[in-house]
C-alpha cells in the first residue's frame, strides 16, 4: 500500500483557492484602507504648509514691528515694513501699514483721539515732526498664498 498524500478538502475534493468574491472584497477593504491613509497624509501636508507659512508671517510681522520700533521718528514707516517682507522673498505688496498720531485733548477732562498720519498730514510735514510725542503703527502681513494674515500693533512714544 502505497502513501500519496494529495491536497484535498474536508469533503474530499481538491483545493480550489479563493473565489472571486473573497478576491473582490479583499481588493475593496485594501482599497478603503490606502484611501484613509491618503487622506492622513493629504490632511497633514496641508497642515504643515499653513504652519510653516504661519511662521514665516509671524517672523516677518516680528521683524517688521522691530524695524520700526528701532526707526527713527517719522510719518511714515512703510519702507521699514516692507523691507521686513522683503527679507523673506516676499513681495511688498504682502505687507500694509497705517499710521497714527495721539492728539491730545485741550486739557485734562477733555480725551485725545488717534489720528491718521502720513505723509501730507497735519501733523507730518517735514523730515522729523515734532508733534508726534505718541505713534500708533499697525502692521499687516499676508502670507503670498493669502492664507495667513498676522496683525501687530506698535506704539512709539516720547513720553
Amino acid at each position: 500500500m502505497s502513501c500519496r498524500h494529495t491536497a484535498r478538502n474536508a469533503k474530499g475534493g481538491r483545493d480550489g483557492g479563493f473565489s472571486l468574491v473573497e478576491v473582490v472584497i479583499a481588493i475593496v477593504l485594501m482599497g478603503t484602507v490606502v484611501v484613509a491613509i491618503l487622506n492622513a497624509v493629504s490632511t497633514s501636508v496641508k497642515a504643515s504648509s499653513v504652519s510653516r507659512s504661519a511662521a514665516q508671517v509671524e517672523t516677518a510681522v516680528v521683524n517688521a514691528a522691530d524695524r520700526v520700533n528701532r526707526a527713527p521718528k517719522r510719518c511714515d514707516y512703510t519702507i521699514y515694513v516692507q523691507a521686513a517682507v522683503q527679507t523673506e522673498g516676499w513681495s511688498p505688496d504682502t505687507a500694509s501699514v497705517t499710521h497714527e498720531y495721539y492728539v491730545p485733548g485741550v486739557d485734562a477732562t477733555v480725551e485725545g483721539t488717534w489720528e491718521t498720519g502720513a505723509a501730507g498730514s497735519p501733523g507730518c510735514s517735514g523730515p522729523a515732526p515734532t508733534d508726534l510725542l505718541v505713534q500708533r503703527v499697525t502692521i499687516s502681513i499676508t502670507s503670498p498664498d493669502g492664507k495667513v494674515r498676522r496683525n501687530i500693533e506698535v506704539v512709539k512714544s516720547d513720553v
